[in-house]
């Protein structure tokens, strides 16, 4: 009974799945990611390595919208594709923290 009690606990606290929006808004940011890329003309491979990454295929991931850059490679990222990296956080941050971006900037535009 105990053990049932837990399991059923669990599971209520396990995060829920993300939404079909958000994974689409991660998409959306993995189109301009990608492009920005090939424009810099850099391959996923180029890329991961001077990022440092030891797998080129989480830039890949993150052009599918799989995953995310991680606010710690963010700078590191923009700096290889010839951004501006405040710019290049406030765009991905529009399709990542859609709501966040609307709080601190209060539009939600890209």
């Amino acid at each position: 009974m105990k053990l049932r009690k837990k399991q059923a606990k669990f599971a209520a606290a396990e995060p829920a799945k993300p939404v079909p929006e958000a994974r689409m808004l991660r998409k959306q940011a993995g189109d301009w990611l990608k492009q920005k890329r090939a424009e810099a003309g850099l391959s996923q491979v180029d890329l991961a390595a001077r990022l440092a990454l030891k797998y080129y295929t989480f830039i890949s991931q993150v052009e599918n919208g799989f995953s995310r850059v991680p606010t710690d490679l963010m700078q590191a990222w923009a700096m290889h594709l010839g951004l501006e990296p405040a710019a290049f956080a406030k765009h991905l941050l529009i399709n990542y923290e859609p709501e966040l971006h609307r709080l601190l900037f209060g539009t939600s535009e890209k």
